[in-house]
C-alpha cells in the first residue's frame, strides 16, 4: 500500500501541473524552520571530527575559530573574519604564512561552518536560487532548489553547485546534493540525521553519500537515492553544540 500511493503521487507529479513556486520563499521558510536567523548575535560551538569549532554572528560581520591539538605543533587556532581574513596561531603565537596556505586553511573552515549552519546562508548576496520543481523521497513530497553562486562575492569556489530538498509540509531541509572542482571534484549526496532543537535552533547531521558514476548531474541524485544506488563514504557528526 505505501508504494503504490508513492506511485500514485509520483505519477500525479509526473503528468499533472507542476508548480512554479519562488525559491525565495521556501527558503525563507526553511531558515525561519530552523531557526537559523537565530545565528546573529550568538555564539555557537560545537566539535566535529576532533577539532573544536567557533561561529560568532554580528551585524558588522562574523568570525569562525578552529581550534585543535597537532602532535608536532602543539596547539592550533585558525581565524577567519567574513570568510576571507584568515590567521593562524600556533600555541599563540601568530604564523606568517603564504596566500596558498591562507586559502586552503579558509576553504576548510569554510566548508565545515557552511554545512553546520544551513539553510542559513542561503539568502548571502552571491546565492543564486532556481526552483527544480517536486520530487517524492520516502513518501515524502520536497521542493527542489538549486543554488549557484556569482563571481563577485561568491569566493573562490562559486562555480559549485548545490541541490537542496525542502520538505513541502514541514519546511525542513532533509537532503542535498552539491558539486564541486576543489582537489579534483566530485559530487555528493546528504541525507540530514540526528536532527534536534537546542536553544530555538535546529541542528542536524548527515550521512554522507558519492554516486557510483561521479558524471551523473547533480540535479538527479535524488533518484539514484530512491534507486539505493548510492555508496554511503563517511557521516558527517557535530557533537558538544553549546549557545551562547
Amino acid at each position: 500500500m505505501k508504494n503504490f500511493l508513492s506511485f500514485l503521487l509520483a505519477i500525479v507529479l509526473l503528468f499533472g501541473c507542476t508548480p512554479n513556486k519562488d525559491p525565495q520563499k521556501i527558503i525563507n521558510l526553511a531558515i525561519a524552520k530552523h531557526g537559523g536567523q537565530l545565528f546573529e548575535g550568538r555564539t555557537v560551538t560545537f566539535d566535529f571530527r576532533d577539532k573544536h569549532y567557533l561561529v560568532q554572528r554580528k551585524q558588522e560581520g562574523y568570525t569562525y575559530i578552529r581550534s585543535f591539538e597537532d602532535d608536532s605543533l602543539g596547539q592550533v587556532k585558525d581565524v577567519l573574519i567574513n570568510s576571507t581574513d584568515l590567521e593562524r596561531y600556533v600555541n599563540d603565537t601568530l604564523l606568517n604564512i603564504d596566500d596558498e596556505w591562507k586559502f586552503k586553511y579558509a576553504n576548510s573552515v569554510n566548508s565545515v561552518l557552511y554545512f553546520f549552519q544551513l539553510p542559513y546562508g542561503l539568502n548571502d548576496a552571491a546565492v543564486r536560487k532556481k526552483y527544480l520543481g517536486q520530487k517524492v523521497i520516502n513518501d515524502r513530497l520536497y521542493e527542489k532548489i538549486q543554488v549557484t553562486f556569482g563571481q563577485e562575492n561568491g569566493g573562490k569556489d562559486f562555480e559549485d553547485v548545490f541541490v537542496y530538498w525542502i520538505n513541502a509540509k514541514t519546511s525542513t531541509l532533509d537532503y542535498l546534493a552539491y558539486s564541486y572542482l576543489t582537489d579534483g571534484g566530485g559530487i555528493r549526496f546528504r541525507q540530514a540525521v540526528n536532527r534536534r532543537n537546542i536553544k530555538g535552533m535546529t541542528f542536524q547531521d548527515y550521512i554522507n553519500f558519492k554516486p557510483q558514476d561521479e558524471s551523473v548531474a547533480v540535479e538527479s541524485l535524488d533518484q539514484a537515492f530512491i534507486d539505493a544506488s548510492l555508496i554511503e563514504l563517511s557521516q558527517i557528526m557535530n557533537e558538544n553544540i553549546e549557545i551562547n
